[in-house]
């Protein structure tokens, strides 16, 4: 009998931004993203709950090399905090756990918010995707099984409230990886005195890309079913704009034929510390992208994740 041949995927590359539609988790937008380029390989950066919505990046092919400095960058929310409920989950997707009255004013919520500004620590919440002994924290939520979280430095670079109408309250957050907006505006609530929880949850920004960049998955078909995988392939960003905040080191033949074989090496005018991007320079095309270096204590530009050519 004549073997059928798997379908391993196109070999595609690059970097799509989709602007995730609410009630569906990252993971599933990821597989219908991954479907629809029928690409070999595809990774997201930085899960959104099922209620948010907004900017969620999708590493296809090579890309996927660069998702972990995509899923360390910082990133912008907006959300809408309903006061006096509060939720198992910190959303409106759990159950009330407790209801207060609410008597406070804008100069109140004002004066809270200002204690959590600049850098500090937050306990991650029991419904995440965190792994207790290889068990996510959300399925021991789930089953009624709470365990110690440590708490893990965090910082937020900019909080205000954009809107205030007595029991709910509008806020913009930049933050730094790893703030769950959940636990924010549950801490908000508890010094507020009444409580509150999520009720909407918008990601503006992740890292370099914004939401004027992004595509609804149903964008996406509609795309693919008027021009092909070719249509969908010109909308791609370059592997290296998840990077594009880095300071650029072009190499010539020789230098970059060592630093492709793991060796460190020396750069004329390199900065003097930090990762960089590094390229090959080319006379006559454009440059390659080559991967990410760290400056050494030497002042060398040291390879940390070079892209296969």
């Amino acid at each position: 009998m004549r073997r059928r041949r798997c379908f391993k995927g196109r070999d595609v590359n690059g970097i799509i931004i989709i602007d995730k539609p609410t009630g569906v988790s990252s993971n599933e937008v990821l597989q219908q993203v991954k479907r629809l380029y029928a690409a070999a390989k595809a990774g997201h950066t930085g899960s959104l709950d099922p209620l948010a919505t907004g900017v969620l990046p999708v590493c296809l092919g090579k890309a996927t090399n660069l998702s972990q400095y995509l899923l360390d960058s910082d990133k912008h929310y907006r959300a809408i905090a309903k006061l006096g409920v509060r939720t198992n989950t910190g959303d409106s997707e759990g159950e009330i756990v407790q209801e207060r009255p609410v008597a406070i004013t804008e100069q109140d919520v004002d004066a809270v918010l200002e204690t959590f500004r600049g850098p500090g620590e937050q306990t991650p919440p029991m419904y995440s995707a965190i792994k207790h002994n290889g068990q996510p924290l959300y399925k021991l939520a789930r089953a009624g099984i709470e365990v110690e979280r440590k708490a893990r430095p965090i910082t937020i670079y900019r909080l205000i409230m954009t809107a205030f109408r007595g029991d709910e309250i509008e806020l913009e957050v930049n933050c730094s990886k790893g703030t769950y907006i959940r636990t924010l505006v549950e801490d908000i609530g508890e010094i507020l005195g009444c409580g509150a929880h999520v009720i909407n949850l918008r990601r503006l920004k992740s890292g370099p890309y914004s939401e004027e960049n992004s595509f609804t998955p149903k964008a996406l078909e509609q795309i693919r079913d008027g021009g092909g995988h070719k249509a969908l392939d010109d909308i791609l960003m370059m592997q290296d704009s998840a990077v594009s905040q880095m300071p650029m080191v072009a190499l010539g033949e020789a230098s970059s034929f060592y630093l492709m074989r793991g060796q460190s090496i020396q750069v004329p005018r390199a900065p003097t510390a930090g990762f960089v991007r590094i390229y090959r320079a080319m006379t006559d095309a454009q440059d390659v992208f080559l991967g990410i270096g760290e400056i050494t204590d030497d002042g060398l530009v040291a390879p940390r994740r070079l892209m296969r050519q």
